[in-house]
């Protein structure tokens, strides 16, 4: 049976993240999204862990449930770690995720953590620590955990990042590289993208949110088949070689080009490059004449030792590239995301079609022109089919995702107009 997971965003106990991300709402939107599995995040925050022990029920599969609850959403033990240290006569600044089987794991993980930085400071706690230590600290607490770098290729926070990382696996984790089953895409690139490498030949790819509010939850998640639905079975299926019952069935992905840092560029000077570009201007920002925030696609090409792949080889899972069904209404109605009548046209949608992923990948388009506005039905079948326009995000700022291009969209006033079938 497959199983749509979302293991990595943040609770309310992280920066620049919503009051609104607790575990009840956290349970509540991914029953929304159509998530059967999300993360009981940020579990090194003591607050946090406090809450996550008194409000979820262990369950035999490994995972937890709500107390007194009636969602039927699931919650595996997860959290993220920023690691910034010195190595080899330079600075990194890797993001991972942290992956644990029980609490008992997780306490005596966050006591050995708790030696070294302050875990209140933060949901996701900064640590002076290289990334190998911590992975050995992960699996010296237990040989269930899992380390997986975080939207590996995002400039300033990440495994291959332009600012911040290295060049392989296997400098950054040195005599620990086994350990590390599967990486982390990231908004700003897709499964393809890192299939250009030789080097993650052997290792899972990944997709996640990291979700700072709820409507973001889903964004981007992994799709597991599993025999059963347990942590072991979850774990098994990033590990190689794969188990044959228990595997990645596909991975939903935004547009990568939708990404805040897909190309390069300087925001404040409103200067956006292609990695071609850069090179002509050999990373000098024209404006100021200082270096361009050199983007995830430009990094690719540097390391990748293939040219690019357009179909998912037999030994890799495929992809799914979809946009968040809120935009596509906002932008069928002339609006903003966040708007009344964006969100009431949301919710009347989700509650009619079961649920946001449902109605993305699978309602026919007769049967979404009866649950909703014909030219919503048209703007997810258009989804579904590529037939869309993506700006590429830089330095920042997202990209812009078009379903019509501007001549054929109408006004927001006449599409506002019409009134929903509920």
């Amino acid at each position: 049976m497959q199983y749509i997971t979302d293991l990595h965003f943040h609770s309310k106990y992280s920066r620049a993240v919503s009051q609104q991300m607790d575990l009840e709402n956290c349970a509540a939107w991914a029953a929304k999204k159509g998530i059967q599995v999300i993360a009981a995040c940020d579990f090194t925050h003591p607050e946090f862990f406090y809450e996550i022990k008194n409000k979820l029920v262990p369950q035999a599969n490994g995972l937890f449930k709500l107390k007194d609850s009636d969602w039927p959403t699931y919650f595996l033990l997860s959290t993220e770690i920023s690691c910034i240290y010195s190595k080899n006569n330079r600075g990194y600044r890797i993001h991972v995720l942290v992956w644990m089987p029980s609490l008992a794991a997780v306490e005596k993980f966050n006591t050995q953590l708790s030696w070294i930085g302050n875990l209140k400071s933060d949901g996701r706690p900064i640590l002076g620590l290289d990334v190998k230590e911590l992975t050995k600290i992960a699996f010296g607490v237990t040989d269930q955990a899992a380390v997986i770098p975080a939207h590996a290729w995002t400039p300033w926070f990440s495994l291959f990042g332009s600012a911040s990382g290295f060049d392989s696996l296997k400098d950054c984790f040195e005599e620990y590289s086994d350990k590390i089953y599967a990486i982390e895409t990231g908004l700003s690139s897709d499964p393809a993208m890192n299939w250009r490498l030789s080097q993650l030949d052997n290792v899972s790819i990944v997709s996640f949110s990291d979700a700072h509010s709820l409507s973001n939850l889903g964004r981007e998640a992994t799709v597991f088949e599993l025999e059963e639905l347990n942590y072991q079975n979850i774990l098994r299926s990033i590990t190689k070689p794969i188990d044959s019952g228990n595997k990645i069935a596909y991975t939903i992905e935004f547009y990568p080009e939708e990404g805040k840092y897909h190309w390069d560029g300087h925001r404040n000077c409103n200067i956006r490059f292609s990695p071609e570009e850069t090179l002509k201007h050999k990373e000098i920002c024209p404006v100021c004449q200082k270096r361009v925030t050199v983007g995830v696609m430009n990094r690719v090409e540097k390391l990748a030792d293939r040219e690019v792949i357009k179909e998912s080889p037999a030994e890799r899972p495929p992809f799914k590239s979809l946009v968040p069904l809120q935009e596509i209404i906002a932008e069928s109605l002339g609006q903003k995301k966040g708007t009344k009548a964006v969100d009431a046209e949301y919710e009347q949608l989700v509650k009619a079609g079961e649920n946001e992923f449902n109605i993305l990948m699978n309602i026919s388009e007769e049967e979404l022109k009866k649950i909703t506005l014909p030219k919503i039905a048209e703007g997810i079948i258009k989804v579904r089919q590529g037939d869309i326009v993506v700006e590429a995000g830089y330095d920042g700022v997202f990209g812009t995702v078009k379903v019509w291009p501007e001549q054929e969209k109408t006004s927001g006033a006449a599409a506002s107009g019409q009134k929903s079938l509920f």
